[in-house]
């Protein structure tokens, strides 16, 4: 039975202006400058310093068919705008939205200096160009462009041969069998770099092995070795290789040496792109001694409102008798001008924010950064910074998300700065980077004949009054990426 009835109730929704300052705040410094020239071009109203002030060369009755309503704008709809008396064009044309006036810092005098892009091809069309090559006709290009397409960052072929035979009858009307899908494979698997296009890590490096000269009784082995015994290889059960090949340690060592040289992931053989950078986010300055935090000018320009747009606004309070035209001009000028000072206030509160949070840490953990010892850092976790900076716990992971600090030990991520804590036998509390960098020490200095297993490590720890459980211990040394102990042997 259905039953119609009223029911209150209070729910907390963020404004428009809020939902923007908060995507601007997760945004690292190379997003930042991409999202502020995406406004820019957005948004005629809004303009970088050094900008002429000359209105924009489209008309505003023009753009503002063609321009999509920002999202933060509350703004009324044209006719309601045009009834509504109480609309003050002094409110945008005072000293408090003078284009002077929103200058977002007098930095930048630092000159901007781009790195050119490197014009390059692609993994695939590498591989493409190579293929296009040694086809032998129409029919095997379009199979080999098929298969190519389907390989992999690091260059193998995940996807069946039958699936891409499916693939070619659906989509393209090619009709093949499995006996013409090895033959075209196996041409790919003959390109450059070596073991392109194999299906599994065994048949790649087989490929490798197999082009060097088969002549030489290492090479022999080490195919004898993956053909026959790969999973053994892989678990390091040596003793038994060494066993059943009738070898000796150091003929084995050789074979070992010659496979670990190869390269597991061939597609990244061919990588034109061009370097990647990491801009720092912040810059940590030493003056005497004295440690500051400052932001990267270079992260976003100064910005400012298009003064030809207040002009505009001033004629239309001069005029006497305004026109519909005209009062629909400045509805459109209200909304960019609207738009343009929301966006430039969400940029300064997003500067002051990271500042905030960064001067925060830097007190936290003054010193790791008067220092660079790893291990002088302190237990820091989200909450931490929360209470000294009066901000959300939310707002604090969105300043560490993607962030960087530029040291004069390094270039770090914030999130480096967090870590949980763990308490020693006198009760101090320290942060587990500390004990990470313990682990890894001790496996650093370990024999690779008989590397520590976790309850040797354990041992190591209590030894120095780190009481911490084999599985904790198991957890550091995955979250630093080394393998268990009989993993990590060598001969």
């Amino acid at each position: 039975m259905l039953k119609q009835g009223l029911q209150q109730s209070q729910l907390q929704k963020l404004s428009p202006q809020q939902i923007q300052f908060i995507k601007l705040l997760q945004l690292n410094s190379v997003d930042i400058l991409q999202r502020i020239d995406q406004e820019l071009i957005e948004n005629p109203a809004l303009l970088r310093s050094g900008d002429e002030d000359a209105a924009p060369s489209e008309n505003p009755e023009d753009l503002k068919d063609n321009q999509e309503t920002d999202t933060a704008s509350e703004d009324l709809s044209v006719e309601d705008f045009l009834a509504d008396e109480s609309f003050d064009v002094k409110e945008y044309v005072n000293d408090e939205y003078d284009p002077e006036g929103f200058h977002l810092s007098d930095e930048g005098d630092e000159e901007k200096k781009e790195r050119p892009l490197t014009e390059s091809n692609s993994f695939h069309e590498e591989l493409q160009e190579q293929f296009n090559a040694i086809a032998e006709s129409e029919k095997e290009l379009i199979i080999g462009t098929q298969v190519i397409g389907t390989l992999d960052d690091d260059g193998y072929l995940r996807r069946p041969l039958e699936a891409i035979i499916n693939d070619l009858a659906f989509s393209l009307n090619i009709e093949t069998n499995l006996e013409e899908m090895k033959k075209v494979l196996a041409k790919i698997q003959g390109l450059d770099p070596a073991g392109i296009g194999a299906t599994s890590l065994q048949e790649c490096l087989l490929i490798q092995l197999k082009r060097k000269d088969q002549k030489l009784k290492t090479v022999q082995l080490a195919i004898r070795i993956l053909e026959d015994y790969f999973d053994d290889f892989t678990k390091k059960h040596y003793e038994k290789l060494v066993k059943v090949l009738k070898i000796n340690e150091t003929e084995l060592k050789e074979c070992i040496t010659l496979i670990t040289k190869l390269n597991p992931k061939p597609g990244e053989a061919i990588d034109n792109s061009a370097t990647q950078y990491i801009t720092p986010d912040f810059l940590l300055i030493d003056q005497d001694g004295k440690l500051s935090i400052s932001l990267n000018s270079r992260n976003a320009p100064d910005l400012r409102i298009s003064r030809s747009y207040l002009e505009t606004l001033k004629g239309y309070d001069e005029a006497k008798n305004p026109t519909r035209e005209q009062k629909e001009t400045v509805q459109f000028i209200k909304q960019k001008l609207d738009s343009a000072r929301w966006f430039i206030d969400s940029i300064r509160q997003r500067h002051q924010t990271l500042l905030l949070t960064m001067n925060a840490i830097l007190n936290y953990q003054k010193s790791f950064f008067e220092e660079g010892d790893e291990t002088r850092l302190k237990p820091m976790i989200l909450k931490d910074i929360a209470e000294k900076t009066g901000l959300d716990i939310s707002t604090i992971s969105r300043v560490a998300n993607s962030k960087y600090i530029q040291t004069d030990f390094g270039v770090f991520p914030l999130k480096f700065f967090f870590s949980e804590g763990i308490s020693t036998d006198e009760g101090e509390e320290v942060s587990s980077r500390e004990v990470k960098k313990i682990l890894k020490d001790a496996i650093e200095a370990e024999d690779k004949a008989r590397p520590l297993p976790d309850e040797k490590l354990m041992d190591i720890l209590k030894e120095k009054g780190y009481n911490i459980a084999r599985r904790t211990v198991a957890k550091y040394r995955e979250q630093m990426n080394i393998p268990v102990a009989r993993l990590r042997k060598e001969i």
